[in-house]
């Protein structure tokens, strides 16, 4: 996990330096070789979608480090994958001129942050040196005022609040994702759940933190307008806020009703897009299925991905019902949600419990939980330690009642 840092104090960092460490966390990707080859594909699309987002808006740091991450991705790592030789070369031949068209663009972000940065550290040095300059003019009145001097400060006025202006003039294009709307990947995207025996052979499982009723998230104030700060920068190491719909767990139940009456779970996709560095849900989408009263397998997933295709979707996560148990996650709910936290750190997993009345919104801990299950190679369901914890109720979430959720469903 990268770390995080103060990015509030860069300034007093060196140009070029600066920018050496922007490229290094660019360059911090990881290629698991258990994680199906073409997901990495796939989270490249949505990653390339973020970082044009971004470079619209003009926070260049994290168009920057996206649009490093996907190079590093394709141009070095991806190939180190045992799956790599099975994608097939339409899509190495469109992931080559993506690339190609995304070197130029990061290289004019790179000569824009690095003057940018030259302002910057400017100003710090100026800020230090009128702050010097304050400092020898108090000490002389201090030393005039000891001395029985009445001659005063009569120092020129040395300003306290320097700022420099940013050029905004250039503004790199971002690259065209049209191309890859044509590719059709695998369905291997794990959205199924099974935990056949969860309340049965683990009674245990079902009484950890998750089975609780879960307290209602923060509200999102719409009245407040996002802007940039620095906090904002991917280098600070948090979790981007995820808006929710508040409808969206009510809406979901009422899909997914006539299931639950079976006591058959419902699984579906959450999706969205970004925007001023927030993640906003803003589908769920709702694939072939086969459910049993523990478990819900997909079927046809590449329609989910034309989906997200055609609208310009990422995914943020997934939500599923426990028709008959609490709110909670299963060892494999646990390695479900793996997949999607892996390649997107915000991602969710939603669980609605109707007879129990209480919605769980979920995440992996990203100290402990996440590289735990992604190196544990034990299918079905299996007991896992309770300490340190591997999941935890997300923090990082906002509910917002002015939106409303988006339904595609493709069981029609």
């Amino acid at each position: 996990m990268a770390k995080a840092v103060n990015n509030m104090g860069m300034s007093i960092v060196e140009p070029q330096e600066r920018m050496r460490f922007l490229s290094n966390h660019g360059n911090i990707t990881e290629v698991d070789a258990n994680v199906p080859v073409t997901r990495y594909y796939r989270s490249g699309t949505e990653m390339l979608r973020m970082a044009n987002v971004y470079l619209t808006e003009g926070n260049h740091e994290n168009a920057f480090i996206l649009y490093m991450k996907y190079m590093t991705l394709f141009i070095e790592k991806i190939r180190a994958h045992p799956e790599y030789p099975k994608i097939k070369a339409e899509v190495k031949v469109i992931n080559k001129r993506i690339k190609e068209e995304i070197m130029p663009t990061t290289e004019k972000l790179r000569a824009k942050l690095l003057e940018r940065y030259q302002k910057e550290y400017e100003q710090f040095l100026a800020n230090k040196e009128a702050e010097k300059a304050r400092e020898l003019e108090r000490e002389r009145q201090r030393r005039a005022t000891a001395g029985g001097s009445s001659s005063g400060g009569s120092g020129a006025h040395i300003p306290t609040n320097l700022h420099v202006q940013i050029d905004p003039s250039m503004q790199p294009s971002a690259p065209d994702l049209g191309l890859l709307d044509k590719v059709v990947y695998p369905s291997d995207f794990p959205t199924g759940t099974n935990r056949a025996g969860s309340g049965l052979l683990f009674p245990g499982d079902a009484d950890k933190e998750g089975a609780k009723s879960i307290s209602k998230p923060p509200s999102f104030d719409r009245n407040q307008k996002p802007h940039y700060e620095r906090s904002d920068s991917l280098l600070a190491g948090s979790l981007r806020t995820v808006i929710i719909p508040e409808n969206t767990m009510d809406v979901f139940l009422q899909l997914a009703q006539s299931n639950t009456l079976k006591n058959i779970e419902t699984c579906g996709i959450l999706a969205g897009h970004l925007a001023q560095n927030r993640l906003f849900i803003t589908h769920i989408i709702i694939p072939k299925q086969q459910g049993t009263p523990d478990s819900c397998n997909t079927m046809n997933e590449e329609e989910i991905f034309d989906v997200q295709d055609q609208q310009n979707l990422i995914t943020l996560g997934w939500i599923h019902t426990h028709p008959s148990q609490t709110a909670f996650l299963s060892s494999v709910d646990l390695h479900t949600h793996c997949s999607y936290q892996m390649m997107m750190p915000e991602a969710i997993a939603i669980v609605c419990a109707p007879k129990y009345q209480t919605t769980g919104f979920f995440i992996l801990t990203p100290d402990y939980g996440l590289d735990y299950i992604a190196q544990c190679r034990q299918t079905g369901f299996h007991p896992h330690p309770n300490e340190p914890r591997l999941y935890m109720e997300s923090q990082h979430i906002q509910l917002d009642a002015q939106r409303k959720i988006k339904v595609v469903d493709l069981r029609r």
